[in-house]
């Protein structure tokens, strides 16, 4: 205390030595008797403004997590405020994660994942032995023994043996080689990655990627960002959102006037849609695929059955993720897609994009490998994983029947068969009065409707513009995930809601 009065009676400040260190004192010092001003800088512009960003990137629209859910955010907080809402809690229906909405977990790929992260629980009582053998064949193949460390760009090789001999059950024995499967960041990443190696050219030869309408956004968001053409074939609402042949031959010859058409996405199950393509029809897109010499991107194993002359030429991508079916492990980002039929230099280059990104994350991939990998007939969680997985497919399928039934019970809205997917995507007729109100509001009508249901119910549904729909339809999608009490609230709410709009708009 003593050394640093003194310093400051001396005129110096004690601290570290460097051109920023300077005293108040020798400061003042130097300081001339009349205050000079400085004369202000003028503001510097800023480098990144919407006019100079990357105008690709602003072109991409995500519905699914986009405005309306930016609403339901701020009712959140306006309830957690204490402000008085005709509801007590916003129903977030709007995206598909089964375990935000109450699904519990399958036991068998939490205990393989637990051990797996600490893998001194190998040696506890608590744990079944298939677990503890998933778990140590997942380390073992891992830098380390450990989920902790890098893995191989294309993925850890033991999971891609396991993923290659799930789609060879899946697909009745015909062998799926391990050197096509790469792990992803979700399905999402695989489609991103496989959309940019096809795209190129420019003017009438930039590439050109059909895409089903309704659509899943995360196509048309990726083919805005690459700067692809959009080309929209549309499923038949009227016939179950059957994909038609005849409907892919008018997009094909109508995009060939100003693009490559080079890339058919077929989504199916379908998303929004809900429903399973029949067997016919993927015949009939896989033929259609080789005469126009498109890239398909699609979940089929219809491929391998058709004669080498369609499964030795054909090029596919297959994606798949733990976020699907009954394992709803959204937030593990778990993934693979599988290529066949494709060039062994472009092989290399598809190798060479994935490895800029290092690897997926290696707990995701861990994850995947228990979807594939399962208990199986005479392991000792076969019985529990059986049961837990039949639970949460009956459970979908009875809400799927309920949602169904009780949409088409209400004047005014119309909603197909969901068959194979955890969303409805009911159409909704908006009477012209509501429609000139949406408009004089700046929003599509679905939109407004949707918007409209958020504000006085409190259920957030994504309105089917942001999918893509025919021109003069409305639709909503939302999600059946929630416990089935929950579900027969909102559902009950949009019945209630839809009627007070007809007779509020009529």
């Amino acid at each position: 205390m003593q050394r640093a009065a003194a310093l400051v009676r001396r005129g110096c400040c004690p601290g570290p030595p460097g051109p920023w260190r300077r005293c108040r004192s020798s400061a003042a010092a130097e300081a001339p008797a009349v205050l000079q001003v400085r004369p202000e800088r003028s503001r510097r512009e800023r480098i990144l403004t919407l006019e100079s960003m990357n105008p690709q990137v602003k072109a991409v629209e995500y519905a699914v997590r986009g405005p309306i859910v930016l609403k339901a955010g701020e009712i959140e907080l306006e309830l957690q405020r204490g402000i008085k809402k005709p509801f007590t809690e916003v129903i977030r229906a709007n995206i598909g994660d089964a375990q935000a909405m109450g699904q519990q977990p399958i036991t068998f790929l939490r205990q393989v994942m637990a051990l797996c992260t600490y893998p001194n629980l190998l040696d506890s009582p608590s744990f079944p032995e298939d677990a503890k053998k998933r778990a140590r064949r997942i380390l073992q193949a891992c830098g380390g023994n450990s989920l902790g460390s890098y893995s191989a760009s294309q993925g850890v090789n033991c999971i891609r043996e396991d993923v290659a001999a799930y789609i060879t059950r899946r697909d009745g024995g015909v062998p799926a080689d391990p050197d096509n499967i790469y792990l992803t960041t979700g399905a999402s990443d695989g489609i991103t990655t496989i959309l940019k190696i096809l795209v190129s050219g420019g003017g009438k030869s930039r590439t050109g990627v059909m895409i089903p309408i309704p659509q899943y956004p995360l196509y048309s968001a990726v083919i805005s960002e690459l700067g692809a053409v959009q080309v929209n074939y549309y499923l038949d609402e009227e016939n179950c959102w059957a994909l038609n042949v005849q409907e892919l031959r008018r997009a094909v010859r109508e995009a060939k006037e100003h693009c490559d058409p080079k890339v058919l996405c077929i989504i199916n199950p379908g998303n929004p849609t809900g429903q399973v393509q029949s067997r016919k029809c993927i015949e009939d897109v896989i033929h259609f695929a080789w005469e126009e010499k498109l890239f398909l991107l699609a979940d089929e194993k219809v491929l391998s059955e058709l004669g080498p002359e369609y499964s030795s030429n054909v090029e596919l991508a297959s994606f798949h993720s733990t976020s699907k079916g009954y394992m709803g492990e959204c937030g593990y980002r778990g993934g693979y897609m599988e290529v066949i039929n494709l060039h062994p230099e472009i092989k290399g280059q598809l190798v060479k994009l994935l490895s800029v990104r290092l690897c997926p994350p290696v707990s995701g991939q861990a994850a995947m490998d228990i979807v594939v990998n399962p208990p199986g007939p005479g392991e000792e969680s076969f019985e529990q994983f059986i049961r837990e997985k039949e639970s949460v497919l009956s459970n979908l399928a009875a809400k799927a029947k309920l949602t169904e039934d009780l949409f088409n019970q209400v004047p005014g809205i119309r909603c197909n068969p969901l068959q194979g997917a955890m969303y409805a995507f009911p159409q909704i007729l908006l009477p012209p009065r509501a429609v000139e109100a949406a408009q004089a509001h700046n929003m599509a009508p679905d939109m407004f409707y949707c918007m409209k249901l958020l504000e006085e119910t409190g259920i957030c549904v994504v309105p089917g513009s942001g999918f893509g729909q025919r021109e003069g339809t409305y639709h909503f999608r939302m999600t059946i995930l929630p416990p089935v009490e929950k579900l027969k609230t909102v559902l009950q709410r949009v019945k209630d809601f839809h009627i007070q709009f007809l007779g509020e708009f009529a």
